[in-house]
């Protein structure tokens, strides 16, 4: 077997104990040779089931016992035909012996591989372990599978167990499941064993590891902790987005009578002065630029070279500081796992040190990082300690990159603690909204809980294998309906919500709920939220059709729409100070030759208002507002300044607009600082 191939035998359970959940298996075995027909195309599978009526295999025949067990599949190389056959598993009839299976599959692959390659070698049982298993003719079952383990771990053989429990009941089972529970456990303490317990087919489908990841360090060195104490240490992703695979650009040029064309693709640019001329401007003749302001700067490949960061490779420590301190969302990349060098025990001891003090303590280090040579860049990262409950694995510590100033965005929001207690839910709403959040719970105890990301696969990676594979077999073939399983992922539970539907209905009905109208779809939606003091039927949303006719002045006709559309436009940078300017001038117009009692003109300041606290700029509302309050009571508009009460008309306060100089309690003093001027 070569270097990175992976000699693999699935061992499943057929007997009628499973036929209920066989199609769930079958999937996701399909599933698992479909990504290694993708990513591993050389690997080899073979295929034994237990609980067949049949028995058929080697040790079977060559010493008897081993009844009930038969090889579907010697192991070969992965192709089309076993991704088949897998969809179409026998149903047994009797009780299987999930032991005898699994000596048959480790004989496979010793008889298969012998000695070599430790560590590529792979059994995966799959199987409800609910039935009995034959007692030894020597020793206990537990002396049985201690030497099973054993010989596992002699010959490099890695196992998994995939363990269905779903609707089973009654004390037969439960002492025929606690004895073989503790069976599996034992091949964990003896071998490079795990078992993983699911109870539904969307758990089954994720706990089947379909692609297999080869380990491979980001970094292997020194975590400095002072200039005289250094820690080596090895750093390995933990978690990293699993991606599409790549798709590449196929030539059907070559004549099909060639059998060594390789249909490649490949892309040549040219660069010319312009589009029309005929003479390419050689590499040498070419320099990158970079745009500032209205300039391009010309900055060459060796000022470019000189210009990057240069760093050693390694890890230094900063210092510490208070978990609470290091916030979620700074979390900015993949998360790495940072272990000490196996082979150092007094890194392994100086690592498990740190890690469980500031475990203790909540702490968490702070490090400088620099991967490789030549990197160009320095990242600065958290360490999180992550101590080991196992006595065979070692403490270490996860790993998250941290953003710096630049790397942060900063978006101010009205605290919900000055907002009207008419916008507060009251006692009942909360009591409905509690009562809907525990509803939706995805761990309720006792059960499995849902979505776990360890055991729940990417949709859409899954659907793209499904039709890859009918692709490869009719070029014709049309995109299937979404797997009723995959539904569960982006949509509630149909059962849960016709369980609970009295809480559904009692939340809809605690709270308004108005019908939200369908834009266009061009439109843009940039007034969302009402502002404070605005009525309902002001709360307009400004909406932008790009197609339409550009606004660039606000007329008299119609001011507002005019005023949002200006806001609206982002072909220039300076149409919200234009905006602003010209509906300020026409207020003050209207107030002027005031002769509708001022409804249009404190129209028009409630749309700026909105529009101002949209595009943040609170001091040229609130200015404008003061001003036109002292215009008012010059010239006694006993009517408009009726309207301001009315209306509800207040500065824009820091709540709304962090750069606002107005705290929410002096919202509605009008009191006037510094007078704006106009402009006209």
């Amino acid at each position: 077997m070569a270097r990175n191939r992976e000699g693999l035998v699935l061992v499943l359970d057929v007997g009628p104990a499973m036929h209920s959940v066989l199609p769930d298996v079958e999937k996701a075995c399909s599933m698992l040779l479909q990504k290694k027909l993708i990513y591993n195309k050389y690997d080899e599978v073979g295929i034994v089931v237990f609980g067949t009526e049949e028995t058929g295999n080697e040790l079977a025949r060559e010493i008897g016992g081993y009844e009930n067990v038969t090889v579907l599949r010697n192991i070969r190389v992965v192709d089309e035909v076993v991704a088949e056959h897998v969809k179409q598993l026998p149903r047994g009839t009797v009780a299987g012996d999930f032991l005898d299976a699994l000596i048959v599959g480790m004989d496979m692959l010793i008889k298969m591989y012998g000695n070599a390659q430790k560590g590529k070698k792979r059994l995966c049982l799959i199987t409800n372990a609910a039935c009995p298993t034959k007692d030894p003719f020597e020793g206990t079952k537990d002396d049985q599978v201690s030497t099973i383990a054993m010989k596992m771990a002699a010959e490099g053989i890695k196992m998994e167990s995939i363990v269905m429990r779903s609707n089973l009941s009654g004390d037969a089972h439960e002492r025929v499941i606690e004895e073989n529970d503790h069976l599996l456990n034992l091949f964990s303490s003896n071998a490079i064993a795990k078992t993983v317990n699911v109870e539904s087919p969307l758990s089954l489908l994720g706990s089947l590891k379909t692609r297999r990841v080869a380990p491979v360090t980001l970094f292997r060195g020194d975590l400095e902790i002072n200039p005289t104490m250094k820690i080596k240490v090895w750093v390995y992703k933990k978690v990293a987005e699993e991606r599409l695979p790549t798709l590449k650009m196929y030539s059907d040029k070559a004549p099909p009578t060639d059998k060594f064309a390789k249909h490649e693709v490949k892309i040549d640019y040219d660069y010319k002065v312009t589009a029309e001329s005929t003479e390419v401007i050689a590499p040498e003749e070419r320099i990158k630029g970079f745009r500032y302001g209205r300039q391009v700067i010309p900055i060459s490949p060796d000022q470019i070279e000189t210009l990057k960061f240069k760093t050693d490779k390694g890890m230094k420590l900063l210092g510490f500081t208070e978990a609470s301190n290091i916030l979620r969302h700074y979390y900015m990349k993949d998360v790495n796992i940072v272990v000490p060098d196996p082979s150092k025990e007094k890194s392994v001891l100086a690592v498990s040190a740190i890690a469980r003090e500031m475990k203790q303590t909540n702490m968490v280090a702070i490090v400088r990082c620099v991967w490789r040579n030549g990197q160009g860049n320095a990242v600065v990262g958290v360490l999180t300690p992550n101590v080991s409950e196992r006595d065979d694995t070692p403490d270490s510590f996860y790993f998250n990159v941290l953003p710096f100033a630049e790397d942060v965005r900063e978006f101010p929001f009205p605290s919900f603690n000055k907002l009207p207690s008419s916008w507060k839910p009251d006692e009942q709403q909360q009591a409905v909204a509690d009562n809907l959040v525990k509803m939706l719970d995805l761990a309720p105890s006792a059960k499995e809980e849902v979505l776990k990301p360890d055991l729940t696969p990417n949709p859409v990676l899954q659907r793209f294998y499904e039709y890859l594979e009918l692709k490869s077999k009719s070029t014709d073939s049309a995109l299937p309906p979404m797997d009723e399983t995959f539904k569960r992922l982006i949509e509630q539970d149909p059962e849960l919500i016709s369980n609970n539907k009295s809480i559904m209905d009692s939340f809809r009905g605690s709270f308004e709920v108005k019908e939200n109208p369908k834009l266009k779809k061009a439109s843009k939606r940039l007034l969302r939220d009402k502002p404070s003091g605005s009525d309902d039927e002001d709360n307009r949303m400004i909406t932008y059709e790009p197609n339409e006719k550009k606004i660039d002045v606000v007329g008299d006709a119609n001011p507002i729409q005019d005023f949002e559309a200006m806001i609206s436009r982002r072909d220039k940078t300076d149409w919200t100070e234009k905006a602003i300017t010209q509906m300020k001038n026409l207020i003050m117009k209207l107030v002027e030759n005031c002769t509708d009692e001022g409804d249009k003109a404190l129209e028009c300041v409630l749309a700026l208002r909105k529009g101002c606290v949209l595009e943040q700029e609170p001091k040229q509302f609130n200015e404008f507002l003061n001003h036109l309050f002292k215009v008012c009571q010059e010239r006694k508009l006993s009517h408009l300044l009726e309207h301001f009460t009315s209306k509800k008309i207040t500065l824009i306060p820091k709540s709304e607009a962090a750069d606002s100089d107005v705290v929410d309690e002096n919202s509605g003093d009008f009191t006037v600082k510094q007078e704006p001027m106009i402009e006209s």
